[in-house]
């Protein structure tokens, strides 16, 4: 019996093993489950509990759906700040790890609130401080966002930069590529509604040389 032919969308692969993070509605894994066929290689996980998430888009029902038919791990109440150290995940590698526009939430302020910015950013420095960890070897993280004002405010490249992951290149994220995607708020306004996709880019970022993949709470001792 001949091998399994490779199925690709876009930079993604069936023969990858591919974390999604922070996922909305799950229409992103979900189109990226069809393109392959199978989703045996995927993990897709959200923040909230499928409960909660039900009630918050109530359009995720059919993706989750197909997810669980393709054979889809799917993850609830998954803290990309500490994902490296969940239960579920903690023995898991990855050769891509995708979190697309990461958002920390609004909590009554502005996208051009310096408070805000902020805490996008810690959000995403917690992220890649723990999908680093979580990498296979030459494994690559995923962020796809907007690079426009106010936006470029958060400066990802040098937060990555910050958790010993190089910045390899950008490439335009347009959704068009990726059928039967919605995009979806963060936070709680409006959360089942959209947001311009407007200057947007998928940024790719490795590890780099001789990077320690051991948490540093694990260093020292023997395993």
């Amino acid at each position: 019996m001949g091998k399994k032919k490779v199925k690709k969308i876009q930079h993604y692969s069936s023969s990858q093993k591919i974390l999604l993070v922070g996922e909305g509605n799950f229409s992103f894994s979900s189109c990226l489950a069809k393109a392959f066929g199978s989703a045996t290689n995927m993990v897709a996980t959200c923040l909230h509990s499928e409960d909660a998430l039900r009630r918050k888009h109530q359009s995720s029902r059919p993706h989750m759906a197909e997810l669980k038919r393709r054979g889809c791990l799917v993850l609830y109440e998954i803290n990309v700040c500490d994902m490296n150290q969940n239960p579920s995940l903690v023995s898991k590698k990855f050769d891509v790890i995708i979190f697309n526009f990461p958002h920390a939430g609004h909590f009554g302020l502005n996208e051009t609130d310096h408070l805000l910015i902020e805490m996008h950013r810690n959000l995403l420095q917690a992220f890649f401080n723990s999908a680093r960890y979580m990498l296979t070897r030459g494994g690559e993280v995923h962020v796809a966002h907007r690079d426009d004002w106010p936006y470029n405010k958060w400066k990802i490249e040098e937060l990555a930069e910050r958790a010993d992951l190089y910045f390899k290149e950008k490439v335009d994220f347009n959704a068009i590529d990726y059928p039967g995607y919605n995009n979806k708020r963060g936070g709680a306004v409006r959360c089942d509604g959209k947001f311009p996709l407007k200057s947007c880019f998928t940024f790719k970022f490795c590890l780099k040389e001789n990077t320690s993949q051991m948490p540093d709470n694990l260093l020292g001792k023997k395993i």
